[in-house]
C-alpha cells in the first residue's frame, strides 16, 4: 500500500468511527467484526416476528381463508412464554456447565426450539386450514400441531433474544453498552425489513408447496444465523461445571433482591407503560391509512417502512447521546414527550385530509419508540445487579413483550368497540382509531410521570459568596 492510499484508507477509518452511529462501539476485546457477528441472534429473531405478525397472518387469512379469530389466538401463542423471560435470564445468570458456558447453552437451546416450530409449522398450517384434507388429515391435527409450532417459535425467541442480549452485556464493557445496545435493536429492526421484503418477494405467487419452502428456509436459516452469531464468543469456564458447595440463589430469593433495589418497580411500570402507548398502533396504522385516508395498499406499505425507518433513527441519535454519558431516563422520557405530537399529528391527519401529515406522524411514532426503548433497555443494563444481567433483561424484556402483546389486542378491542357503538361518531370512520391514539397520548403521560423520579439531578453550581 503506497502512502496516498494508506493516508486514505486513515482517514476513512476515522470519518466511520465518527458519523456511523455503532463504528465506536466496537473495544479492543471486544471488535467491530465481532459484535456484528453476535448481532445475528436478533436477525433471526427479527425473522420470526414478520413471520409470526406479518407474512403468516395475511397469508392464512387471506390465501387460505383462516377465520381472523383463529389467526389472532394462534399469532398470540407465543407471548405465553413472554413472562418466563425474567426466570429464563436467571437461569442463565446461574447455570453450570460440564463445558464451562452460561449463556451459549441457552441460546442453543432457543434455537432447537424455534427450528422445530418452524419445520413443523407449514404443515400444520395447511391442514389447519383445510389444505390437508386431500391427504385425509384431520383437522384437529391441524389445531394440535400449529398451536405447538407457534409455541415452540415464541418459546425460542423469547430464549434467544434474553439470553443473547444478557451475552452481549457480558462482552462488553460498561462505557460501550449504549452503542452495544443500539446496534442489537437495529440489526433486529434491519433483519425484519429485510426478510419482510424476501418473504414478500418469494410469496409473490402462492401456493402451498411454495409457503413450506419458505418457512422451512426460515428454520434452517436460524440455525446458521446463531451458530454463526455465539460461535466463540463466549469464553469456556472449565471449572464451572463442577459441583459447588456455595448455594446458589433461588429464583424467589434473586428476584426479591433484584426488586429491591432503589426504582426498580418504577422502572419495570415505566416500561409497561411506554411500551403499551407505542404498541396499541401497531396493527391500526395501515387500516387507518386505507379506511379513513383511503390510500392504497402499496402507500400504507411504505407507510410501515418508515415507522421503522424512524426507530432506526431513533437508536443511533439515541445511541450516540448515550455513550457520551447522558441519562438513559432522561432519553427515554424524550422519546415519550415526542410521541405525544406524533400521536396528535395522526389525529389530525383526518381532518385535513394530509397523507403528509400521517406520514410525518407514523415517522416520528418510530422515532420517539426507537428513543425511549433505548433508553430504557440501557438503563436497565447498567443498573443490573451484580451477576444478575440476565434476570434483569429478563424482567424487561418479560414486561416489554407482555405490554406489547397486551396493548396491541387492547387496540384491536377497543377500536372494533368503538366502531360497534350505535351513537354517532363525532368525526366519523376515524373515530375508533382516533380514541385509541387518544388513549396511548395518555400511556405516555403516565410513562413521563412514572419516570420522572428515575431521573438524575444535574449538581447545581455554588453560589458565589458575597462579603458583608
Amino acid at each position: 500500500m503506497n502512502r496516498f492510499s494508506e493516508k486514505a484508507m486513515r482517514a476513512w477509518m476515522a470519518r466511520g468511527a465518527r458519523y456511523l452511529p455503532f463504528a465506536d462501539a466496537a473495544t479492543p476485546e471486544l471488535p467491530l467484526s465481532r459484535l456484528l457477528r453476535l448481532s445475528l441472534f436478533q436477525v433471526s429473531v427479527g425473522m420470526a416476528l414478520v413471520l409470526l405478525v406479518g407474512t403468516l397472518n395475511r397469508v392464512m387469512i387471506v390465501e387460505l381463508g383462516a377465520p381472523a379469530s383463529l389467526v389472532g389466538i394462534m399469532v398470540s401463542l407465543p407471548l405465553v412464554f413472554a413472562p418466563l423471560r425474567a426466570l429464563i435470564g436467571f437461569r442463565s445468570d446461574n447455570h453450570t456447565s460440564a463445558l464451562g458456558w452460561k449463556r451459549v447453552p441457552f441460546i442453543w437451546k432457543g434455537t432447537l426450539l424455534q427450528f422445530g416450530g418452524l419445520s413443523i409449522m407449514p404443515f400444520a398450517i395447511l391442514v389447519l386450514t383445510g389444505q390437508g384434507h386431500a391427504n385425509h388429515a384431520p383437522v384437529w391435527l391441524g389445531y394440535l400441531g400449529g398451536g405447538a409450532a407457534f409455541l415452540l417459535v415464541g418459546a425460542g425467541l423469547h430464549m434467544i433474544q434474553t439470553v443473547g442480549l444478557a451475552l452481549a452485556t457480558d462482552l462488553a464493557p460498561p462505557e460501550s453498552q449504549p452503542k452495544v445496545v443500539g446496534l442489537m435493536y437495529v440489526s433486529l429492526l434491519l433483519g425484519m425489513i429485510v426478510c419482510a421484503q424476501v418473504f414478500g418477494y418469494f410469496l409473490t405467487e402462492f401456493s402451498p408447496a411454495r409457503l413450506i419452502q419458505v418457512i422451512q428456509g426460515a428454520a434452517v436459516a436460524t440455525l446458521i444465523l446463531n451458530v454463526t452469531a455465539v460461535w466463540q464468543q463466549e469464553a469456556r469456564k472449565p471449572g464451572s461445571g463442577a459441583p459447588s458447595s456455595a448455594r446458589l440463589p433461588s429464583f424467589r430469593e434473586a428476584w426479591v433482591n433484584f426488586t429491591s433495589g432503589l426504582g426498580a418497580i418504577r422502572r419495570l411500570v415505566a416500561v409497561g407503560f411506554g411500551t403499551m402507548a407505542f404498541s396499541m398502533e401497531d396493527v391500526l396504522l395501515e387500516p387507518y391509512g386505507g379506511q379513513v385516508l383511503h390510500l392504497t395498499v402499496g402507500q400504507t406499505t411504505k407507510l410501515t417502512a418508515t415507522l421503522a425507518i424512524g426507530g432506526l433513527f431513533g437508536f443511533a441519535l439515541a445511541s450516540r447521546v448515550l455513550s457520551r454519558g447522558a441519562d438513559p431516563f432522561r432519553m427515554a422520557s424524550y422519546g415519550a414527550l415526542v410521541g405525544i405530537p406524533a400521536f396528535l399529528a395522526v389525529i389530525l391527519a383526518a381532518p385535513f385530509n394530509s397523507m403528509a401529515l400521517f406520514a410525518l406522524g407514523t415517522a416520528l411514532i418510530g422515532f420517539g419508540a426507537g428513543l425511549f426503548g433505548h433508553g430504557t433497555l440501557t438503563a436497565t443494563m447498567q443498573t443490573a445487579p451484580d451477576d444478575q444481567a440476565g434476570l434483569a433483561l429478563g424482567a424487561w424484556g418479560a414486561v416489554q413483550a407482555s405490554a406489547a402483546g397486551i396493548a396491541i389486542a387492547l387496540g384491536g378491542v377497543i377500536r372494533d368497540v368503538v366502531a360497534g357503538l350505535p351513537i354517532e361518531q363525532p368525526f366519523g370512520a376515524a373515530t375508533p382509531y382516533n380514541t385509541v391514539y387518544s388513549l396511548e397520548i395518555v400511556f405516555l403521560l403516565c410513562a413521563i410521570v412514572v419516570m420522572f423520579p428515575l431521573l438524575r439531578r444535574a449538581p447545581r453550581a455554588a453560589a458565589p459568596q458575597t462579603s458583608a
